[in-house]
């Protein structure tokens, strides 16, 4: 089945992704997490028959379907996990599994996976290190288990994606967690520009310098083999354009840092850089729906557009005059809004909601000032403690 991203989608028609939060319930307790994940599962979780009506209705979206990713918390805590995704199979729905690593992702559940045509799992690695990783898991052995999940994987063909969720803590060592990824055999790296929602809302963000030059060691491991993609990072995307249409990178220290590490561990890079250079955001080829059928624009974008077991998911996400505006380029404000880039960056919506309740601010993350627009607020006016 070829992936949905891979053709031409009217992203006011349909979103490549729905994403859907199957539960709050997971053995971990992250640092970072965006869904505050808990133990057990909570009151008003989606049933079964509910899974069933939501896969027929991204059905109704027509073909090429939106591929369905199973979030939580833990997908796999859910007993009926294997009976929903056999049906999105029968039904011909491209399906993801976001997993936690935790003793029930084991061998038999990824050969599962493959016979399910689950298209795609994906786990997380936070560190280059157990020291790192299992301080943000807050769960011991995880580190190694991670490895061993993307070993498994790979041996038994099953494509595995690598989640790094970016922090203070892992910064200096994304060259290293990139090479442990690519070493392992995982398809491809996805780096999450942290969102200060949920547990995470009790992180230091990122400095917009930090960001720019973590961007720009993106793209120089877009060299190496395997896709790079960001998540709340559209920035990348601008930062892409630039670098190849013959911009210079950056002379700061940690580019430095990081491109150097990287090229002692991988040497030179292989490739030409690429990118595929999807004009996606919150709300814009994605849609959420939470535990409980709340549909949202995103998971990390906390403002509710309906429900799914009363709303139809078809008509909210085309018709939903939030979504509508989020899908304007020009409802952008301050440097987001005159930046040559909005259309195919637009910056995250989810980080200007946390940081100044307003969808339509500038992204804090962003360093890139446009003609005609100011630098970035100090970071002691930006983000108050």
């Amino acid at each position: 089945m070829q992936p949905p991203w891979t053709q031409k989608v009217d992203f006011s028609a349909k979103p490549i992704f729905v994403c859907w939060e199957t539960t709050k319930a997971c053995l971990l307790s992250c640092r970072h997490c965006r869904a505050t994940a808990i133990r057990s599962k909570l009151p008003g979780e989606l049933d079964f028959e509910s899974g069933l009506r939501l896969i027929d209705r991204i059905l109704e979206f027509g073909e090429p379907y939106p591929a369905l990713l199973l979030t939580g918390g833990d997908p796999l805590t859910r007993a009926d996990l294997a009976d929903l995704l056999r049906y999105a199979k029968d039904r011909g729905v491209y399906t993801a599994v976001a997993a936690s690593v935790t003793p029930l992702l084991d061998r038999r559940r990824m050969e599962q996976f493959k016979e399910l045509g689950v298209q795609v799992v994906s786990v997380s690695l936070d560190g280059e290190r157990a020291e790192v990783h299992e301080g943000i898991r807050n769960t011991p052995g995880t580190f190694d288990a991670t490895l061993e999940a993307i070993r498994t994987a790979a041996e038994l063909g099953l494509r595995l994606q690598v989640n790094t969720t970016i922090m203070r803590s892992n910064l200096r060592g994304l060259a290293d967690i990139f090479h442990l990824v690519r070493e392992r055999g995982a398809v491809a790296w996805e780096a999450f520009f942290l969102i200060r929602t949920g547990r995470g809302s009790a992180l230091e963000s990122l400095e917009p310098w930090e960001c720019e030059e973590v961007t720009h060691f993106l793209y120089e491991a877009t060299r190496y083999g395997i896709p790079v993609r960001t998540s709340e990072g559209p920035h990348f995307r601008r930062v892409f354009i630039q670098r190849r249409d013959g911009s210079p990178p950056p002379d700061g220290e940690l580019y430095r840092h990081l491109t150097n590490r990287l090229r002692e561990l991988e040497g030179e890079g292989r490739n030409e850089p690429y990118l595929r250079l999807n004009a996606t955001g919150d709300g814009r080829g994605i849609v959420f729906v939470a535990h409980d059928g709340e549909i949202y624009p995103s998971g990390f974008l906390p403002i509710s557009l309906g429900n799914v077991t009363r709303d139809n998911l078809r008509t909210v996400y085309s018709t939903h005059p939030l979504l509508l505006d989020l899908r304007n380029p020009e409802k952008l404000k301050g440097r987001c809004g005159v930046c040559e880039h909005k259309v195919i960056c637009g910056g995250s919506r989810s980080r200007a909601y946390a940081e100044s309740r307003d969808l339509f601010e500038e992204d804090p993350a962003c360093a890139y000032v446009p003609s005609g627009s100011k630098a970035p607020a100090a970071r002691e006016a930006a983000y108050p403690v």
